[in-house]
């Protein structure tokens, strides 16, 4: 149905309707472990009718590196694709490892890149790593996340030690801690893709 609201008709989402998740997976290196974790992660959302994702791997992406207050043409051109897929997004899910205490140098040009975009969506963290499991660079995202009015849910997946936890297929040695991680985390998600949906589809959101 639509809402009409001061001359302004804005159509609104059926409450039941999945919610596009876009799934953004950060580490542009060579040999990186990545794709194995966001096959495991994608695995687990596959036949949920809750979601529907739509991976963005930075590694594939052509970003400009030299921020500008206004970016021009050929940045806007850039940055046109991957911009429409965060703004067409429900909510985000951020697959990242761990690099000197942080997290990658091409995620935060990715956030940078772009405002309006994120705000009034929920995100959730897979990380992985060494002992830490890349806690560390979830931690500084949500400070980022919390400037661009982003909603961090508080359960996340981690993995620590990761390379040892897969076998040569990807597939975990011991699924059922991270399969329940990765529940309540989507959970989460999902309520609060939901209700900010919802209520931007009321009220546009002021940030």
């Amino acid at each position: 149905m639509d809402l009409t609201t001061a001359g302004t008709t804005a159509t609104l989402a059926p409450a039941t309707a999945p919610l596009k998740v876009a799934v953004i997976l950060a580490s542009n290196r060579e040999g990186r472990f990545a794709p194995v974790v966001a096959d495991w992660f994608l695995s687990r959302t596959d036949g949920d009718p809750a979601v529907v994702t739509d991976l963005i791997d930075i590694a594939g992406l052509d970003l400009p590196t030299a921020l500008s207050y206004r970016p021009g043409p050929e940045e806007q051109a850039r940055l046109a694709e991957v911009s429409g897929r965060l703004a067409d997004a429900d909510a985000f899910v951020v697959i990242t490892p761990e690099y000197n205490h942080s997290y990658p140098a091409p995620l935060k040009n990715l956030i940078d890149w772009h405002r309006a975009e994120w705000q009034a969506k929920p995100v959730g963290f897979v990380s992985y790593g060494g002992v830490s499991g890349g806690l560390r660079a979830v931690e500084h995202l949500r400070q980022v996340f919390a400037e661009l009015h982003v909603v961090g849910v508080r359960d996340t997946v981690s993995f620590h030690n990761a390379g040892a936890l897969f076998d040569d297929e990807g597939r975990h040695l011991d699924p059922a801690g991270p399969d329940a991680a990765a529940k309540t985390m989507l959970d989460q998600l999902v309520w609060w893709g939901r209700a900010l949906r919802d209520a931007k589809d009321v009220r546009p959101y002021g940030g």
